[in-house]
């Protein structure tokens, strides 16, 4: 990526190196999505890391992307309904992993890389899953940011833990992406522009790929703060990357 004029520099560490979306993760050969496999292997590889965060019903944070456990694993159901013990207990389907806790993935990780850790938004509560990740992070030193789709999400992690690098993550919120069913029509369009992320006050963005350039990425470029774009999969998105955003999220190759 190329340096660009302005940039905030005490960032520089968060856009340094490609970021492996989900981890490198490579499921044809048994290494999958958010797992230590995939970790491992992006440790391995020089690159930074990209990991999803929820929360379980005991209010643990895990390393996990969707909200149940159907797509990934033998087990089902939702992960606010389970406790963290039988969340673990979950075998993934094509590999021998468990799903991890934040604080085991910190123990991995131990500051080898930049994590960039995604809280998913459950748009109706949030508060728990922040006031965890703020307190198993306040004994990590490695570098780390954390961001969310959802701006409150990422407000209370401001209040929570001011320290923390802290981002939001947009797109354009298309119906055919499955936000109709989560989001009605004037939220989602406040959220495409961000025109309520003041009280969020964050330090980066990552941006869709597909939606570059646009309205926020051009905001936070002349503010002189990183944009970071996702996911980044053939040699025309990461051109865009390339020309329009400071560092891709990237999966199915090696940079």
């Amino acid at each position: 990526m190329q340096t660009r004029p302005g940039r905030l520099r005490q960032l520089d560490w968060l856009i340094a190196r490609p970021v492996a979306h989900r981890g490198l993760h490579d499921a044809e050969n048994g290494v999958i999505e958010n797992t230590s496999c995939a970790v491992e292997a992006a440790l391995a590889g020089g690159y930074a890391i990209e990991v999803d965060l929820q929360l379980t019903g005991d209010g643990e944070a895990v390393v996990f992307h969707d909200y149940s456990l159907d797509r990934l694993t033998t087990s089902t159901g939702k992960l606010l309904e389970q406790t963290t013990v039988q969340i673990q207990s979950a075998q993934f389907r094509a590999c021998g992993d468990r799903i991890q806790t934040l604080g085991e993935l910190l123990d991995q990780v131990d500051g080898k890389a930049t994590l960039l850790i995604e809280l998913k938004a459950n748009w109706r509560n949030p508060g728990p899953l922040e006031k965890r990740v703020a307190a198993v992070l306040d004994s990590y030193s490695g570098p780390v940011g954390v961001m969310s789709f959802d701006p409150r999400s990422i407000a209370i992690l401001r209040n929570q833990a001011p320290q923390v690098v802290r981002g939001l993550t947009t797109e354009k919120f298309r119906i055919g992406q499955g936000w109709r069913k989560l989001l009605p029509v004037a939220r989602r369009l406040s959220l495409r522009h961000m025109a309520e992320f003041g009280d969020a006050d964050p330090h980066f963005a990552a941006i869709n790929v597909q939606d570059l350039p646009c309205a926020p990425s051009r905001r936070f470029l002349a503010r002189g703060l990183p944009v970071l774009t996702w996911t980044v999969r053939t040699t025309d998105e990461r051109s865009r990357a390339s020309r329009f955003a400071d560092q891709m999220i990237f999966e199915g190759f090696h940079p």
